[in-house]
């Protein structure tokens, strides 16, 4: 693949990092002994300044270029990884498999720290740009925001840039391709809760209770006819209800019902549709059974939008690196989140895929049989190393 020949220098040093973030997962806000390592290398490669501790365990690099530190925002840039894993039990029986009992770095972000950490050791070497890089490595992406965390605990007021960039491992794109594309592209998600609370009783008297259960299969079903018939056909939206929890046994109805799932969604109004129909939907279903009904709606993630004119220079950084049969526009944007969104909501940027290699049949992100392809580390880094050097140009 083409990289830059320093950085494929080191990949099998990259590549022996990244096995060793892999055997030791640790979950969001956990990551000590990840973000210890992340903060010895930058001190090791020479980086200026070491910041440890925004957002609990998160790292900041400061790298300066050759005519030294920027004044203000707009020679300075900044690029992010994410480091936590899932709870999840690996299955892969690879050498380098987790260690850790229930904890597994299913997403990839094991490889996303490595190849940050990669394009560090090669600006902390060449210098080869003019202004400030910030080496963003967050905390807890699944789930607990700490991306947001970063942005309330000034990251942006700390560390003043123009504009931030991501990269996410895609692994149904071509090994060492890069997808990109303008405005939209990763969903904003909510976290939905039901409980429904009618009355027990015994399974061949259903006449003396309120059977929750038949109450929570209505709801599952009505619920389905939000995306159906609610929203505009062109709009995207999602409303899945992925767990269920009810009962004991096979002839005792149940107290209650509790049932947990995910919204998705682009365009804010969307959102809010979305949000006012599950809880009309679930509380008139319930109100018609005669059953309580409690509703949570808790809006997790905002929408990854990229800023058109970051995006293009996304873009160029990856045609320099792997040219122009391997840089693509992706046809759609994904369901998926991704709190980078937060650092967006606050700073033009963009967010881009690169393609793992791994087709259709092969396990994917959030799976217990994934492991991040370890031989698109030099593309990563030498996109992230090009992109420092073309939005901050030296001045000879």
């Amino acid at each position: 693949m083409p990289v830059l020949n320093r950085v494929a220098e080191f990949h099998d040093e990259m590549t022996a990092w990244r096995q060793d973030f892999h055997r030791h997962p640790e979950l969001a806000y956990e990551e000590i002994r990840t973000s210890g390592i992340v903060a010895q290398r930058l001190r090791d490669f020479g980086v200026d300044e070491v910041i440890t501790g925004i957002a609990g365990t998160g790292v900041v690099g400061v790298l300066h270029g050759q005519g030294g530190p920027a004044t203000g925002e707009a020679k300075a840039i900044g690029l992010r990884a994410d480091m936590d894993a899932l709870p999840l039990e690996e299955e892969t029986g690879l050498p380098h498999a987790s260690t850790v009992r229930g904890k597994m770095h299913a997403c990839g972000h094991d490889g996303h720290t490595t190849m940050l950490l990669g394009a560090a050791k090669y600006l902390a070497e060449t210098r080869n740009f003019d202004g400030t890089v910030y080496l963003i490595f967050q905390p807890a992406e699944e789930n607990l925001a700490g991306g947001d965390r970063m942005v309330k605990e000034g990251l942006f007021r700390r560390f003043p840039m123009q504009r931030v960039f991501g990269i996410h491992n895609w692994p149904g794109a071509p090994a060492g391709h890069f997808l990109w594309r303008v405005g939209p592209v990763m969903a904003a998600v909510a976290n939905i809760e039901i409980r429904v609370i009618g009355k027990g009783a015994h399974g061949a008297m259903p006449n003396n209770g309120n059977d929750p259960i038949v109450i929570a299969a209505q709801i599952v079903t009505a619920l389905q006819s939000i995306v159906a018939r609610n929203m505009e056909p062109v709009e995207a939206g999602v409303v899945t209800i992925a767990h269920i929890a009810g009962g004991h046994t096979f002839n005792v109805i149940p107290e209650s019902v509790l049932m947990q799932g995910t919204a998705r969604w682009f365009e804010p109004e969307v959102g809010d549709l979305l949000e006012r129909r599950v809880r009309e939907i679930a509380l008139g279903i319930g109100a018609a059974f005669g059953a309580t009904v409690e509703v949570m709606f808790q809006r997790a993630y905002p929408a990854t939008v990229n800023e058109p004119e970051s995006t293009r220079l996304a873009r160029d950084a990856a045609l320099s690196v792997v040219g122009a049969d391997r840089v693509h526009e992706m046809a759609k944007p994904t369901m998926g989140g991704e709190d980078f969104s937060f650092m967006l909501n606050v700073k033009d940027g963009a967010y881009l895929m690169l393609g793992g290699g791994r087709t259709e049949n092969d396990p994917q992100v959030h799976h217990p049989m994934y492991d991040f392809n370890d031989e698109i580390l030099p593309v990563g880094a030498s996109y992230w190393a090009r992109l420092a050097e073309q939005l901050l140009p030296r001045q000879d």
